[in-house]
This record gives C-alpha cells, sequence and structure tokens, in this order.
C-alpha cells in the first residue's frame, strides 16, 4: 500500500507546484489586500492594511512574506494604499502602478520604489505575470488585474463603478474571481446615507451591486471557473449572510465565499488539476502540503 502511495504524493505536490494560491488579507473600504501566489513567489494587490496587520493575517493563513516579490496597486484611494510605504520599505519590494496614479496623487510622496505598467501589457514577476487593465472608477487612473502561472489566471474585479467590456474580457478568462459586490440596491436606497453619497456610489463610477454582479455571472458563464469570492461588500449597506444566499441559490455548483472586512479567507488552490487534487486528497492533507510549499 505505502509503495503506491508514494508516487502518488509526489504526484499531488507536483500538480500543487503548478497551482496557485490565493486569499484575501481583507476586502472592504477599512481595507483590500489580496494574495496571489505560486509556492515560492506571490505578488499582493493592493496594500490597504498596516504593515504589522498585513503580516499578522499572512502568518495565521501558513503564508511566508518573503515570497511577496512585488506590491500592484489599482488606485490611490486611502483603503488601498494605507500599509503601501511600510511593507515595501521593510521588505525591499518594489510597487507597480500606472504613472498617473503614482505622480498625480498622494503617492508622488512616498518613499518606495516605484516602477510603472501600462495599460493591457504584461508584468513579469518570476514566474507570475500580472496583467493590468483599465476600469470605471473614480480616481486618477484606476485598474484592475489578472494575476497568472502556468496557464491559471485569477481575477482581481473590486473597486468597478459599472461591468465594462474589459471586465467581461478577462472575467472569461479566469478559474477564480475576486468580484464585487458591494451593496445590496434596497438597503442603500432605505439608508443613511447622504444622496451625493447614494450617487456616487450608483452612477457608474463607484461600486456595483449584488444585483449587477450576479448578472454579470449568469450572463457570462466561464466553465473553468473554480471560486468565486465576492468582495469589497459595504458595512452599512450589505450583508455577508445575504449576499452568500444570493449567489448560492443562483450558483449552487460553484464555490462561493465571501471576502470579509475584518479577516482573512482561507487560502485557495487554484490551477487547471485542481479537480484531481480536491478529488484526491482530504482537505487536511491539502492544507499540509500546501504550508510545506509556503514555508
Amino acid at each position: 500500500m505505502r509503495i503506491f502511495f508514494m508516487p502518488f504524493i509526489l504526484v499531488v505536490i507536483l500538480l500543487l507546484l503548478m497551482a496557485l494560491f490565493i486569499t484575501s488579507l481583507n476586502s472592504g473600504s477599512n481595507g483590500n489586500c489580496f494574495y496571489v501566489g505560486n509556492g515560492q513567489e506571490a505578488v499582493l494587490i493592493d496594500a490597504g492594511l498596516s504593515c504589522k496587520e498585513t503580516e499578522w493575517r499572512m502568518e495565521q493563513a501558513g503564508l511566508n512574506m518573503h515570497h511577496v516579490k512585488a506590491l500592484f496597486i489599482s488606485h490611490e484611494h486611502a483603503d488601498h494604499i494605507k500599509g503601501l510605504e511600510t511593507i515595501a520599505l521593510k521588505y525591499s519590494l518594489p510597487v507597480y502602478c500606472s504613472s498617473i496614479t503614482h505622480t498625480q496623487t498622494i503617492l508622488a510622496r512616498s518613499k518606495a520604489n516605484f516602477n510603472y505598467f501600462s495599460d493591457e501589457c504584461l508584468v513579469m514577476v518570476g514566474g507570475l505575470t500580472v496583467l493590468p487593465f483599465k476600469k470605471y472608477h473614480d480616481a486618477k487612473d484606476a485598474h484592475s488585474f489578472m494575476v497568472s502561472y502556468n496557464n491559471t489566471n485569477v481575477g482581481i474585479f473590486t473597486d468597478i463603478g459599472k461591468i465594462c467590456a474589459n471586465v467581461i474580457k478577462y472575467y472569461l478568462q479566469c478559474h477564480a474571481v475576486f468580484l464585487e459586490a458591494n451593496y445590496d440596491e434596497e438597503m442603500l436606497a432605505n439608508g443613511s446615507y447622504p444622496y451625493f453619497l447614494k450617487q456616487r456610489i450608483t452612477g457608474g463610477l463607484g461600486h456595483i451591486s449584488n444585483k449587477e454582479a450576479l448578472e454579470m455571472v449568469l450572463n457570462h458563464k466561464s466553465k473553468q471557473l473554480q471560486h468565486l469570492l465576492l468582495s469589497h461588500l459595504s458595512k452599512n449597506n450589505n450583508c455577508p449572510t445575504l449576499v452568500q444566499q444570493i449567489f448560492k441559490t443562483a450558483l449552487p455548483k460553484m464555490d462561493v465565499q465571501v471576502a470579509g472586512r475584518n479577516a482573512a479567507t482561507p487560502v485557495l488552490t487554484v490551477g487547471q488539476n485542481n479537480a484531481i487534487i480536491r478529488t484526491k486528497l482530504s482537505q487536511r492533507n491539502k492544507h499540509e502540503l500546501q504550508l510545506c510549499l509556503f514555508n
């Protein structure tokens, strides 16, 4: 029995080495930070948590901060850059953003090592590739990202004022997506926010609702999508339980999770051979193998 077990474990380890590992360290107006990496290198998309909190949440998730090779910044709003300078300087990390985001915002005063990306041009970070693309949001030059490794793609699609052709184009290529579901339309309409703020959120340059996010997923079905992580939920105008129920009812076979405002999500394995890994391994063994790759 042992003779057959050991080669199988080696095959599984090889499959995990070819996979991506993802987590939302935090998602919401209090801070945004997403981890995407393989077993040896990773990137952080946005740095909206303090350096100390980022380190602590990664440690709790079994992730190694020294595997992070770069920071990518979507736009200059505080909930996306709060920890940027401290993290970048402490770990000598390059920061990637658009030239406009850097030179025409508060980031121009930062001492971090900035590098500029261009719209829809790949950035190589070790074996990872990061593709930035423009989106609708009320910032100077806002971008979303698709991170790829070994033909596996992960999308980070938050802070999107409306569903545009770019979002749909890259969503259809992804095996996992962090997708904004910011507000429930009824809760926002009947809530205490002033009129101008409600208009900002719903006006096409703010955020998208649960309904808009669900319509996109249902209207643009992707056979390869393995994980849907609903992100950037409003504290006052949404409810995690409500969102989970809406999407699970509409997508009973999909792995749907909510990326919370105060804790990291579990580390998920994403890859073209992920079905084999899920079928063959118990959750405990899978987690142990992931940790051995990160340490």
